[in-house]
């Protein structure tokens, strides 16, 4: 079985969208016969690739930073995909933190690579912006382990500004 966890962009353009999903399809085919899916399931890139996950028959661990994540931090917008994912997850790991908060970030972000084999970055190739917890950081980390890294950006994807 191979694991793939994702880390992304959370603010990808409308337009952007459909050409993320369809990059991912295509990372994630070789793996389809045997392939668990590890994400927060946050709005954007972690959503997509969960989604794209559950679509090829893969195994979707869900991992929730907070025990108040869904109710302070999920949008309305995104709440009843948030759900869906949720429900269709062989497995969801709620982190012991009681609020949403850059520790409960670093944590569950801990347990995805804890867990993958292999990191699938939907990022724009942008340094980290300082502010820690970033895609960038994310990957930047990953590579210094030595886990394999899958940069998902297609030609035309973009961030909301």
């Amino acid at each position: 079985m191979t694991t793939l966890a994702v880390t992304g962009h959370m603010d990808l353009t409308e337009e952007s969208v459909p050409l993320v999903r369809a990059a991912l399809r295509e990372v994630l085919a070789p793996y389809r016969e045997d392939l668990t899916g590890v994400s927060c399931i946050a709005a954007g890139s972690d959503s997509l690739f969960a989604e794209e996950v559950t679509a090829v028959g893969g195994r979707l661990v869900v991992v929730i930073p907070s025990q108040d994540y869904r109710a302070a931090k999920v949008k309305p917008d995104h709440a009843a995909a948030f759900d869906r994912l949720v429900e269709a997850a062989a497995e969801v790991l709620t982190m012991p933190h009681e609020t949403a908060n850059r520790d409960a970030y670093e944590s569950a972000n801990a347990v995805l690579l804890e867990r993958a084999d292999r990191l699938v970055a939907v990022w724009n190739g942008q340094p980290p912006t300082g502010k820690g917890g970033g895609t960038a950081d994310v990957v930047a980390v990953v590579r210094a382990t030595g886990v394999p890294v899958d940069v998902v950006w297609p030609d035309g994807a973009a961030r909301r500004s």
